[in-house]
């Protein structure tokens, strides 16, 4: 049996289904942990070879891993528009970062109402949505339009903008930004241990309900700070750290990526105490590849965040739910964060909607039987802060990569074609555009009508660099 629901979102209908077997007693409750500007070797289940963390190997090794799994985005504020949408970002008009200075093209952009996000969705379907830590999908002041709370999260407690002093919490707009709901409140504490506590506090209070948490941290973004660092950043200036010493940068990696450590461990215990660990999903990723100022990226890669070569959105990917996961699984299938909603929603028992189709695939039959599902093309565009394009798709083992060197900002001029094997050239070291032209230019084509498809609906936005 089937029961109908029915979501209205700005005027625009969207038909849930859920199944009459997936009763609000079995339905999976989700934790969604992701992590900020980390690469693929952060955490060494991913080969991290400076330090361990024990807490996350344990779910991967109770899990599986995802060894081959993408974000959407090179940036911020793009991959959790994708993530958020389960549709590519391109389509909710949010291609580069959410510029935290007034007078940048891209400052007044934000996830409009007319979007429909995985908590909107699970929220219909009987869910508490919790959001706890780091927004930067528009900046309220700018649109109410842009509160998380206007995105189905019934709680909010966190940042609006890109980052914020771990310390003083002040954003990179250089304006306190911590929020309960749509009050600003001041609260003492390192960023990483509140973003923790406030989870606690989340699975304390709704251990008996159905829930989702969505959980993106601070760390290990800038500015690099440990506990018991002074502040960096007041609402006057930034006053950086700069390393006297590798061994300086490698003490603060450390520093800020092991209470994320510690923090999964605590939810672990939470939902062993509350006796729902084997009701309780949890997904761990990141937002896209490394900085320059940690070193957590592999080697092997090419790029770093900002980058559409393999470094700037490969990231690690682990999948645990005990008992329905086999622990100790890992699966080469290209996948990517765009499959997060339709993901939940299945696992939810939530079909959904027609009018909105889903860019992602469900990876649900992957995670828990292991069923591959079915090939399909990747892709990836970016812009920089200073309206540099960037272009990208993976095909089996294809990778097309287009630059725009020189460029009028925002433009798609100065197309230099780029093309890959990466089951031969994972580093992505011999461009075989002009060995294999016929290839790099079926792809190009390809590329081109995925990019105007996502242009023909896309929702339209304040500012913006000109085509």
């Amino acid at each position: 049996m089937r029961l109908a629901l029915t979501l209205f979102a700005l005027g625009g209908l969207l038909a849930l289904s859920v199944s009459g077997a997936q009763t609000a007693a079995t339905k999976p409750n989700f934790i969604i942990i992701m992590v900020d500007d980390m690469g693929h070797a952060g955490v060494s289940c991913f080969g991290n070879p400076y330090f361990k963390t024990p807490e996350i190997d344990r779910l991967a090794a109770e899990g599986i891993r995802l060894t081959d799994f993408h974000s959407s985005g090179n940036v911020c504020s793009p991959t959790r528009a994708g993530l958020l949408t389960g549709r590519y970002q391109q389509r909710a008009g949010i291609e580069a970062v959410i510029h935290p200075v007034s007078t940048h093209a891209e400052h007044r952009r934000g996830l409009q109402k007319s979007e429909v996000t995985f908590a909107e969705a699970l929220k219909q379907a009987g869910y508490v949505t919790g959001l706890v830590g780091k927004w930067h999908l528009g900046y309220p002041q700018n649109s109410p339009d842009y509160h998380p709370q206007n995105h189905g999260f019934d709680q909010f407690i966190g940042y609006h903008s890109g980052n914020i002093d771990f310390i003083s919490h002040v954003g990179d707009h250089l304006k306190h930004d911590w929020w309960h709901g749509r009050e600003e409140r001041p609260e003492e504490g390192y960023a990483t241990d509140l973003i923790n506590r406030h989870a606690l506090d989340f699975i304390e209070r709704h251990h008996a309900d159905t829930f989702c948490l969505y959980l993106p941290h601070l760390a290990i973004h800038n500015p690099l700070q440990v506990r018991g660092d002074p502040v960096q950043r007041t609402t006057r200036e930034w006053q950086r750290w700069k390393a006297g010493s590798p061994q300086d940068t490698l003490d603060k990696f450390r520093g800020m990526t092991l209470p994320v450590d510690e923090g999964l461990g605590q939810i672990r215990a939470a939902l062993e105490k509350h006796g729902i660990a084997k009701n309780t999903v949890i997904f761990f990723f990141t937002d896209n590849g490394p900085t320059l100022e940690a070193p957590s990226g592999n080697p092997m890669w090419r790029g770093n965040k900002g980058s559409l070569y393999e470094g700037g959105h490969k990231v690690p990917f682990i999948a645990w739910w005990p008992g329905k996961i086999a622990p100790g699984g890992e699966s080469s299938t290209p996948a990517i964060t765009l499959d997060l909603m339709p993901t939940l929603l299945a696992l939810a028992g939530v079909k959904p909607s027609a009018e909105r189709p889903l860019d992602g695939v469900d990876l649900s039959g992957l995670l828990l039987g292991g069923k591959t599902p079915p090939a399909r093309p990747l892709f990836w565009a970016a812009l920089s802060n200073n309206g540099a394009r960037q272009e990208a798709m993976r095909d089996g083992p294809w990778k097309l990569v287009v630059n725009h060197p020189d460029a009028k900002p925002g433009s798609f001029a100065n197309e230099q074609v780029e093309l890959y094997r990466l089951d031969q050239d994972p580093s992505e070291k011999t461009d075989l555009a002009k060995s294999a032209p016929d290839q790099a230019a079926a792809l190009l084509l390809r590329l081109k009508a995925w990019y105007a498809d996502t242009q023909r609906t896309a929702t339209p936005q304040p500012g913006g660099w000109p085509h």
